[in-house]
């Protein structure tokens, strides 16, 4: 079980030590998560992912299962939850891997398609009925997490964007109160709306991975960061072209500068 750190072999719990033997472990290096994840491997078996976390009031792992399980309800592709265990102090997740590879590595594909399976993926899950998601991240509720996570010392201030780097997170917190948007343009949200969190198999989208931030809030928390993801990795240029995928959307930018100011408190 190569790459496997000892805390977290010591810790597995029983019924996952019985369905984990026989894998090698290899830490996965994309995404944002906060949790410690692998790719679990075996001849023979389909590869797997193991997410744990320390347990904390503001954990996002259980709050991905419960997250998990509504998308796959409504139809969407997303990892299924193979367990879920509380133990050793931690929070466990196993899943199945999703066919094919993110929308950052797959270099098989030209950044313009990836984009656009972006677009069309937001797009869809934007289209759902707001009224059936039970998970409320309205501006009301995410600024009172944000003012959780900055009481707790859980900012990152070495980890800001590069215009802000050089602040304090209490100072980014004045701003993000007082630039607060009067109105919001709710839909279903992916919450972390980077390119490494889709995944596509063949031309087409595998479905949606990192859900832990899903919930209802306005479209531009998935906007400003898919935009900013795409500029990153495939320049600038790209984000008019998503941005005509997406549905020839007009971007209000002072909300698209807000809701990265946003998530820099996640």
């Amino acid at each position: 079980m190569a790459n496997k750190p000892q805390t977290i072999e010591m810790s597995l719990p029983a019924r996952l030590r019985d369905l984990l033997a026989g894998y090698d472990w290899r830490p996965a290096e994309l995404g944002r998560s906060p949790a410690h994840v692998f790719r679990l491997e075996a001849v023979g078996r389909a590869p797997i992912y193991l997410k744990t976390e320390i347990i904390h009031s503001l954990g996002e792992l259980a709050g991905e299962v419960s997250r998990l399980r509504w998308l796959a309800s409504k139809g969407l592709a997303c990892p299924e939850v193979i367990a879920h265990e509380t133990y050793g102090g931690r929070e466990w997740l196993l899943m199945n891997a999703l066919p094919g590879t993110d929308l950052v590595s797959d270099d098989r594909l030209p950044p313009i398609e990836r984009v656009r399976i972006l677009a069309a993926a937001l797009r869809r899950l934007h289209g759902l009925d707001i009224a059936t998601c039970p998970f409320d991240h309205r501006l009301e509720n995410r600024i009172a997490d944000a003012k959780a996570r900055l009481l707790a010392g859980c900012v990152d201030e070495d980890d800001f964007d590069d215009a802000r780097l050089g602040r304090s997170a209490q100072d980014l917190f004045r701003e993000l109160e007082e630039r607060r948007p009067k109105t919001e343009d709710l839909v279903v949200t992916h919450g972390d709306a980077c390119l490494p969190n889709f995944v596509a198999h063949e031309g087409s989208l595998s479905g949606y991975i990192d859900c832990g931030r899903l919930g209802v809030a306005d479209r531009h928390q998935d906007i400003a960061l898919a935009c900013g993801s795409i500029a990153r990795n495939f320049g600038e240029d790209l984000v008019a072209d998503f941005l005509k995928a997406y549905g020839n959307f007009e971007m209000h930018s002072e909300k698209a500068a807000y809701y990265r100011l946003l998530d820099e408190f996640f």
